[in-house]
């Protein structure tokens, strides 16, 4: 289903709405597989909800997260050359677009090259999505916006179905911008890949956001700030649950956990329950038992060193081409050219 919302420049925004009742089955389907397997679990794409887009907002503006700072630094000294060595005439695509403050910067970067832009942005909640474009089309007049309101997957299955429209375009950049690919493990990040390289063409680009390998004692403040918005935002999952599924969660039941397994190389978020209690979720019929102390794992980060995002890219149909740090060297942009089609 599409919508335009954008009276005042209908030629220039589309939005398609791929979020529907399939999305709220799927929601269901996936907190009563996570709350009944051992451990308890949850997938962190349901964080976003429109309040918890807009904490997460909050989060990348906390002086402990230093991701959204590096992003920025590395955009703000390097746009152009990323633009420059990704090639051109090329439209946009963003997966996890966000409030897209940050593509600014390379929308810069493209119309400084070429007279006009097709971006098509990607987002979970539809309300981000559409503040998001409206904000854009005032600031660029040579900018048309094709978004999706869709989860990553089904928004990529429709670009491929769509085909890629390039007339007036000899390339695709694709941006997979913060530290999302650190949400997936190795396996759903090579799934990911794949999925992103098949609507890609052979020498179309990704610009890949990575987190790097640091101390503990840099990476758990970012997880786990003073002000406790990062625990504000895990426990709203809580209560979308109870909104959403008839939970009856006691909020303060739960307490916000961050830690760092050595491991596996990536800092995890829980909620651990206070107490031995039981929660009772009306639209599933279910009860769910917590003893004191059990947790429930609702997001991963993984962080790389550049022989894994190499190997990586050579597995999914992609080539490294090139890396920039932020000046303090916490974070990189990589950008991987598509060579070869993946399977």
């Amino acid at each position: 289903m599409s919508a335009n919302p954008n009276a005042a420049a209908p030629h220039r925004l589309t939005v398609h709405r791929l979020v529907g009742d399939s999305a709220a089955d799927e929601f269901a389907a996936d907190v009563r597989a996570g709350l009944t397997a051992r451990p308890k679990v949850l997938p962190p794409k349901y964080f976003y909800d429109d309040l918890g887009s807009k904490l997460f907002e909050a989060i990348c503006r906390l002086p402990e997260y230093y991701l959204t700072r590096a992003e920025s630094d590395i955009l703000s000294r390097h746009a152009e050359a990323i633009i420059e060595a990704a090639g051109g005439p090329a439209r946009l695509i963003e997966l996890g677009s966000g409030s897209a403050e940050k593509t600014r910067y390379l929308i810069d970067a493209l119309l400084q090259r070429q007279p006009e832009l097709h971006y098509l942005p990607v987002d979970i909640s539809p309300a981000s999505l559409e503040s998001s474009s409206l904000e854009l089309l005032k600031s660029y007049p040579d900018l048309r916006i094709t978004a999706y309101a869709a989860d990553y997957f089904t928004a990529l299955g429709a670009l491929e179905e769509a085909g890629k429209s390039k007339q007036d375009y000899r390339r695709t950049i694709a941006l997979f911008l913060g530290s999302n690919i650190g949400n997936l493990d190795a396996q759903e990040s090579r799934a990911f890949l794949r999925a992103v390289r098949r609507v890609l063409d052979t020498g179309d680009a990704l610009l890949l956001g990575a987190d790097l390998k640091k101390p503990v004692s840099r990476l758990i403040p970012a997880y786990d700030d003073a002000l406790g918005v990062t625990a504000a935002f895990n426990l709203n999952l809580l209560a979308r649950i109870n909104r959403e599924l008839g939970g009856d969660f006691d909020i303060k039941q739960f307490t916000h956990r961050a830690l760092y397994n050595e491991d596996e190389g990536r800092v995890e978020m829980h909620l651990v329950s206070r107490a031995p209690q039981t929660i009772r979720l009306r639209a599933l019929d279910l009860e769910i038992h917590f003893a004191a102390g059990e947790t429930i794992h609702t997001e991963n980060s993984y962080k790389f060193d550049a022989g894994q995002l190499a190997a990586m890219a050579r597995d999914t149909g992609f080539a490294l081409r090139r890396t920039w740090h932020d000046e303090a060297e916490q974070f990189s942009f990589n950008l991987l050219a598509a060579v070869s089609q993946a399977s």
